[in-house]
Order: structure tokens, then C-alpha cells, then sequence
């Protein structure tokens, strides 16, 4: 029998309620919205209203958004990342592929534990968000090394970015390839990034560079002029300002300006999710078509067969 593995790979995404239900979103956004690296409004402050307003507020309404994109083995999140795990295992037959959300289940610690607990001496964690902020990567990192702490005879390696990996840059532009020969190709091609409050970016974040490095990255790759693509930011709430431009206001103006049709993709997101499914695909193209427009949604790379060897070859950059 060959050997058992040693080393393991720990691809982690956002997070996901488990259900398409106003109890199960509340669980979920009082983890997620609960974390300072997500809110940094000090907890005396932001946790009585979280869960004496916001929770209650939010969690029916974002339940309904949840059970339009939800599917037959549950939500496009989960989904798509086990999927993806599943082909992360084919391309690195001898490691152990496991794989974790950093709000919600399967949790971290408990990956963590099992991958300590099956004798792996190597853990290398993949955040899957190619791009780094503080508000994404380095959250999962506190949870790494809270965990490493606890567990010095396991060795942790930590990927904390992917924004131009030249395997990962060429399967995004392949994909946006494959539905032009499918669907077309629009007037404009639109990057969108889940979007930030501009005084984390002013505070140091690399987060919007990292985005247009990897807009342009795949821009090139697909030879595209200047003017044949852009960039957007989506999902902002609140009443600060966050990165500009704003995507869908600025599909809004481009479409009064007599542009007929768009291709959006969001490379920021590893998978496809509610943000991309019902804000992009569904909200974009409804609010486009009252102008006059037409949008075409281009999946995330979810589990890809590309995908998978890229990540894959991530992995073992690092052994």
C-alpha cells in the first residue's frame, strides 16, 4: 500500500449559511459580522446593535436572496468548494485535500484538527481570495496561527495571495474565452471586485492594487485595448464611502450613454456565491435591462478542471 500522506492542503472560503433560512443567516452574519477584522467598530459598541438590529433586520431579508441561488446539495458556496476540493485531491494525488469556511461549517479548527489528527505533518492553508485584504486573508491567518500555537509539531505554510499567478490569470481568461465562443461578445467587459470602505485602502490595505493588477493581468492575457474593459466594485452597505468606482452605477451610466450590452466577471471570488448569483447575475442584469441594456454573467471558475491545477500548482510551489 503506498504510504499515507504527510502533507495536506487546506483550501478555506468565506463562509456560508446552512440554509436558505432567517434563523441560519443570522447564525452565519453574527460570525461573519462579528469578526473585527470584518466590522472594526469596537464590540461594545457594534455587538448590541448587531444583534439587537441589524440581525434581526437583515437575516429575513438575506434569506430570501439566499433561497433564489440555492441548490439541490445546498448553497452555491459549499457547493462549488467542495467540488473544488474534490479536484484539488485528482491533481495532488499524494497529498490530503481538505477543505474549510472561516464563518460557518465545515469550521477551520476542526479542519485543522482532523488534518493534525490523520498524522499530517504539513499543512499548507490556501485562502481562496485572490486578492489580499485584511478583512479576508488576514482573518483567516489569526485563526491559523491561533491554531499553530497550539500545535507547534505541525508545520503551517501559508499562501497569502494569488492575484497574478500566471496558471490561475490564464484559466480566468480562458473561461471569459469560452463564453465569448459560446454567448458573444459584448460591447464592454466589466471586472467585479467585492468592494471595500476606503479608509481600510487608505490605512495600508493592498487590497484595491491587487485587484486591478490582476484586472489588467487578464485583460493582457486576452489582448484587450484600454478602452474594451474596466473595473467595478460591488456589495458596499452602509453610508461610508468604499471603492470607486462603483460597479453597477457605473454599468448604469455607461448603458444611458447608448453601451447595449456588457460581459461581467468577478475574479475576486473563487467561487460562485450570493454575491455574484444574486447580486451580479440576477440584480445587474435586471437594473440594466430597465435601461436598455443587457448583462451576461460569466461564472467564477468554481471547479474548473483549470482551476483545480492551478491552485494545485500553488500548492507545490510551496513544497
Amino acid at each position: 500500500m503506498p504510504d499515507a500522506p504527510t502533507t495536506a492542503l487546506l483550501a478555506v472560503n468565506l463562509g456560508t449559511p446552512d440554509a436558505p433560512t432567517a434563523p441560519a443567516v443570522r447564525r452565519y452574519l453574527g460570525e461573519f459580522l462579528g469578526d473585527p477584522r470584518v466590522v472594526s467598530i469596537p464590540g461594545w459598541l457594534w455587538k448590541p446593535l448587531l444583534h439587537g438590529v441589524i440581525l434581526p433586520l437583515r437575516g429575513p431579508r438575506s434569506a430570501e436572496k439566499y433561497a433564489q441561488v440555492w441548490m439541490p446539495e445546498g448553497s452555491p458556496l459549499s457547493v462549488y468548494t467542495a467540488r473544488l476540493a474534490e479536484g484539488l485531491q485528482r491533481a495532488l494525488p499524494q497529498w490530503r485535500v481538505a477543505w474549510a469556511m472561516r464563518y460557518g461549517r465545515p469550521a477551520m479548527i476542526q479542519a485543522l484538527d482532523g488534518l493534525r489528527d490523520a498524522g499530517i505533518s504539513r499543512i499548507v492553508v490556501l485562502p481562496l481570495y485572490p486578492q489580499y485584504s485584511t478583512t479576508t486573508t488576514a482573518s483567516v491567518r489569526d485563526v491559523v496561527e491561533r491554531w499553530r500555537s497550539a500545535n507547534p509539531q505541525v508545520a503551517v505554510e501559508f499562501i497569502e495571495e494569488y492575484a497574478e499567478d500566471a496558471a490561475w490569470v490564464a484559466a480566468v481568461a480562458e473561461s471569459i474565452r469560452a463564453h465569448w465562443q459560446r454567448e458573444g461578445r459584448a460591447e464592454r467587459l466589466m471586472f467585479s471586485f467585492h468592494g471595500l470602505p476606503q479608509r481600510v485602502a487608505d490605512a495600508g490595505d493592498p487590497y484595491p492594487r491587487q485587484c486591478e493588477a490582476s484586472a489588467r493581468a487578464i485583460a493582457t492575457a486576452l489582448g484587450l485595448a484600454d478602452d474594451e474593459w474596466l473595473i467595478g466594485y460591488q456589495s458596499r452597505f452602509g453610508r461610508e464611502r468604499w471603492l470607486q468606482p462603483y460597479a453597477e452605477p457605473t454599468l448604469w451610466a455607461l448603458a444611458e450613454s447608448g453601451v447595449r450590452e456588457f460581459d461581467v466577471v468577478c475574479p475576486g471570488f473563487a467561487t460562485d456565491c450570493l454575491e455574484t448569483l444574486e447580486e451580479v447575475a440576477m440584480g445587474f442584469s435586471h437594473t440594466l435591462a430597465e435601461r436598455g441594456a443587457r448583462l451576461r454573467y460569466i461564472p467564477c471558475l468554481n471547479d474548473a478542471p483549470a482551476h483545480a491545477q492551478a491552485l494545485a500548482a500553488l500548492a507545490r510551489s510551496r513544497a
